[in-house]
């Protein structure tokens, strides 16, 4: 297991686990017993107790609509409370959204730009977040400047340099992942933002896949905003996610939708916006209850070794590489694809096919940085011993397509 100081995993991730996984919990989920499901990254999975209590919220909700509506600023209130004290930060400064890209289009929605100011992100970026960017930019004259770290990335040290180096007198603010989706890179988060901190540059970061898949404490990371999914390794109900802003950076913060707690606070705002279902935010406090039962440090510490040695296993096999050493990886690994197939989105999604097609194994594919990948996304479910079989779908879908 790599040092805490390098992947953001505390050392407490070291410890064993506490109990059988893989096979073991498998039908502690909902999930398709006849498939080999190695793609959580995409949309997380929630389990049954988890699915159970929304059930029981939305029953609730039903059977007394104008009462549930009464009660559920204070049952989201006591939610968020239970979520910031596991992500490290207090609950004033947390207020729940539906996923990542909501909360991130809030902060973007509510900055002004002017016309020489630049964007600093990388290439990593969640094209759902380019896309934001992108109209947040548009008639301002500001633009969007995109740092290139590629694939694979030698070590946290190359990521941290590149985006310095490219910090200029018009940098407004910087963008960056905490895990980057389409490459299962870990950003040294910690490092940037006290490059940037040094020259009075804000930092906002995509945390989608932080929650549950790192040992996380946001206060620490020395940022300015931070937008994480709980329903990814969280493991709670889809439609859960949050977004944390430091004190100074709330004023003139509101989500996207106004509605009628204008001006009542930075939580308050985010909590109640219309007529919506809550539920899967008030179910939150079962999935954390429910990721501590599986383990907490101890399942995190194992997603992560079995992510890594899936991740090298598979390499091996096709005689390849992976997209980062052990360290820059989380519960998820990427995998560069031997061959030379065109490193297009069609060609990857004609793998995926193949792969679920013949052998209902659902997997992520992506052309990245020249090249086509696999990531292989570990939760409890997942074992060691479903390599073997991606291993032989890939190479005679590779060979197919050849």
């Amino acid at each position: 297991m790599v040092a805490g100081s390098t992947t953001e995993l505390e050392s407490e991730s070291r410890a064993e686990p506490i109990r059988d996984y893989g096979n073991a919990v498998a039908d502690l989920w909902p999930l398709e017993r006849e498939m080999i499901f190695l793609n959580h990254g995409s949309y997380g999975a929630a389990p049954k107790a988890v699915l159970a209590a929304q059930a029981a919220w939305r029953e609730r909700l039903e059977s007394q609509p104008c009462r549930f509506m009464r009660e559920a600023p204070a049952a989201i209130r006591a939610a968020a409370a239970e979520l910031a004290r596991f992500v490290g930060v207090e609950a004033c400064d947390l207020g729940f959204v539906e996923n990542t890209t909501c909360g991130i289009n809030a902060i973007l929605r509510s900055l002004r730009f002017a016309p020489g100011d630049e964007i600093l992100v990388t290439d990593h970026i969640y094209n759902a977040i380019r896309n934001t960017l992108n109209f947040v930019l548009e008639g301002t004259g500001a633009v969007m400047r995109v740092v290139e770290i590629g694939l694979p990335v030698p070590d946290a040290a190359f990521i941290t340099e590149r985006i310095a180096q490219a910090l200029t007198d018009r940098t407004r603010l910087v963008l960056v992942d905490h895990v980057a989706s389409a490459s299962a890179v870990l950003f040294p988060v910690t490092a940037i933002a006290a490059q940037c901190r040094a020259r009075g540059i804000p930092v906002l970061v995509d945390g989608a896949h932080g929650p549950g898949m790192l040992d996380l404490d946001i206060t620490a990371l020395g940022v300015d905003w931070y937008v994480g999914n709980a329903h990814k390794w969280l493991c709670a109900p889809k439609g859960a996610a949050f977004i944390w802003a430091a004190r100074p950076r709330q004023e003139g913060l509101h989500p996207t939708v106004i509605s009628h707690d204008l001006g009542k606070g930075f939580a308050a705002e985010f909590d109640r916006i219309g007529t919506r279902d809550a539920t899967a935010w008030l179910a939150v406090p079962a999935a954390l209850a429910f990721h501590q039962e599986m383990g907490g440090a101890a399942l995190r510490a194992r997603n992560h070794a079995v992510a890594v040695a899936f991740g090298e296993a598979l390499a091996d096999r096709l005689g390849t590489e992976t997209g980062a050493p052990a360290a820059l990886f989380g519960s998820m690994a990427t995998i560069r694809l031997p061959g030379k197939l065109a490193p297009t989105h069609e060609t990857a999604d004609r793998i995926k096919a193949l792969l679920w097609d013949g052998h209902r194994i659902e997997v992520h594919a992506m052309p990245f940085a020249g090249a086509l990948w696999c990531r292989v996304a570990i939760q409890a479910y997942n074992g060691a011993e479903q390599c073997a079989p991606l291993g032989d779908a890939l190479q005679e879908a590779l060979a197919s397509l050849a």
